[in-house]
């Protein structure tokens, strides 16, 4: 068979999934990214039912700097509407994040801080 004529089922499962990323537009890609990383990070800040379980300050911090650098680098291109939702959501992870903390950071120092600004 020659490559146009192979049926979808037997092509490279790397060639779909790339046909498949590139019909997802960037502001959908960027949302979806930011949400998986903002539920992680409420998890590690132990806001899961599960609660102390999963609790992990230090791989919430990782993330919550990992969220907060993407927002704040992508919002000039996610229109007012998405942005403001990523950010709202952002400043409550980072909010829970200061909450779960026994050690508080100085103002400015938590995580994702040194793009967003102070969190109160």
């Amino acid at each position: 068979m020659t490559p146009s004529t192979t049926s979808p089922e037997s092509q490279d499962p790397s060639t779909t999934l790339a046909r498949d990323i590139a019909d997802v537009s960037a502001v959908e890609l960027i949302t979806t990214v930011s949400v998986h990383l903002m539920s992680a990070a409420a998890l590690r800040c132990g806001l899961a039912e599960e609660g102390e379980d999963l609790k992990d300050l230090d791989e919430a911090r990782t993330l919550i700097t990992a969220l907060a650098a993407l927002v704040t680098g992508a919002a000039p291109d996610l229109g007012d509407t998405h942005a403001r939702a990523l950010r709202d959501g952002l400043r409550s992870v980072q909010l829970a994040f200061r909450e779960a903390s026994v050690v508080p950071d100085a103002p400015g120092e938590g995580p994702g801080e040194k793009y967003t600004g102070a969190v109160s």
